[in-house]
């Protein structure tokens, strides 16, 4: 069985570190920051070769510096040879323009969004309360989400 592997991206590094504490493991090392002129730099510092990761981070605001961040550590995994990948987006960014109203000269983002995660090499993406579903229909990755209310029912009521 392929070593499961936690990374973080900075957009949530404390839910991140909580996920890992829950799970009795730590975060996975990689340097992940800036160049001078603001582009995403991250460096893997492990071995994750056919590794199945986890990289956790939200692409809320600011979301395009978040989903940019998210889809350069998904190439560095790639690159490192991990096995499966599965993006922990506990918020998915662009998910509201999922079809096209009134016009075609509209984007549809949230396929957009998909397609840009499929080509980096996202297997999987873990996500909660999703504005809606539709992006499954037009990704590669599997996508598996959760809802809010029953992570708050579990938590009161345990």
């Amino acid at each position: 069985m392929p070593d499961m592997k936690l990374f973080a991206g900075n957009a949530t590094p404390e839910l991140a570190q909580r996920i890992a504490n829950r799970l009795y493991t730590s975060l996975g090392d990689a340097a992940v920051g800036r160049f001078s002129d603001g582009e995403v730099s991250v460096q893997i510092n492990e071995n994750v070769r056919g590794g199945d990761i986890f990289i956790i981070q939200s692409t809320c605001a600011p979301t395009n510096d978040n989903l940019m961040e998210l889809v350069v550590m998904v190439d560095a995994l790639r690159r490192a040879s991990a096995g499966r990948i599965t993006a922990v987006i506990p918020y998915f960014g662009y998910a509201r323009q999922d079809r096209r109203v009134r016009s075609a000269r509209v984007p549809i983002t949230a396929k957009v969004v998909a397609d840009f995660l499929s080509s980096v090499g996202v297997d999987r993406v873990l996500t909660v309360d999703l504005h809606a579903e539709q992006i499954q229909a037009s990704s590669t990755f599997r996508l598996i989400t959760y809802s809010a209310a029953l992570f708050c029912w579990k938590i009161c009521c345990s």
